[in-house]
């Protein structure tokens, strides 16, 4: 069942099959996770909202008719929740910094512990931005989606993406040159944010897989 298509797996769990919205929910918990992690900087906290993600998603599925992707679907799911949970946030439970993992264990104590340092800067920065421009940034930069599809997640226009997306880039970068290292390259405005690529690699959790 593993190799089915998602629609497939979609049309069986619509007429009660579990065991196909359970390897729907293999499929896609890293990125759910990762996105709820990203956006809130908590552990707790993403791991409880990715299990009411596709809770949600699970209660909704009979309404679910295919106009996008199960994926885009599941996106727009999630953000939403992040939103929500953002808004219900105190200042100070919102200004919280995650401690991030390395994720290359090869470099030498003192590597290791300035790449700790640059990740969580990185981080704070990220966690720092208007939410809804985090959202596109994350999106976008480190998961990879088109505007279109971010549009549809969002329910906004593209243009709007857009909008988002290069003020938080712009944000982003101001936030982080006086922290980075003399010839560090933090690009602005093109398709992907190449160091906060590699970040989004060092963000990951022991969740993922």
């Amino acid at each position: 069942m593993s190799g089915l298509s998602d629609t497939v797996l979609v049309a069986a769990a619509q007429q009660g099959d579990l065991e196909a919205f359970g390897v729907l929910v293999k499929r896609h918990e890293k990125w759910v996770y990762n996105l709820a992690y990203r956006m809130l900087g908590h552990r707790e906290d993403a791991s409880d909202l990715a299990q009411e993600a596709f809770l949600k998603a699970y209660r909704a599925l009979s309404r679910f008719r295919g106009a996008s992707s199960f994926k885009t679907w599941l996106y727009r799911i999630t953000s939403n929740l992040c939103l929500d949970a953002l808004r219900r946030r105190t200042p100070q439970r919102q200004a919280g910094e995650l401690k991030p993992t390395v994720a290359d264990p090869s470099p030498g104590p003192h590597e290791r512990a300035e790449e700790r340092e640059r990740l969580a800067k990185v981080h704070a920065a990220i966690v720092s931005l208007p939410d809804h421009q985090r959202l596109c940034l994350i999106l976008r930069d480190l998961q990879g989606l088109s505007y279109e599809e971010i549009a549809s997640a969002a329910a906004v226009n593209v243009g709007t993406v857009k909008s988002r997306l290069n003020r938080a880039r712009l944000a982003l970068r101001d936030l982080l040159e006086d922290k980075e290292p003399p010839g560090v390259e933090l690009p602005v405005g093109g398709p992907r944010l190449s160091r906060i690529g590699r970040v989004g690699s060092g963000l990951q959790t022991p969740q993922d897989h």
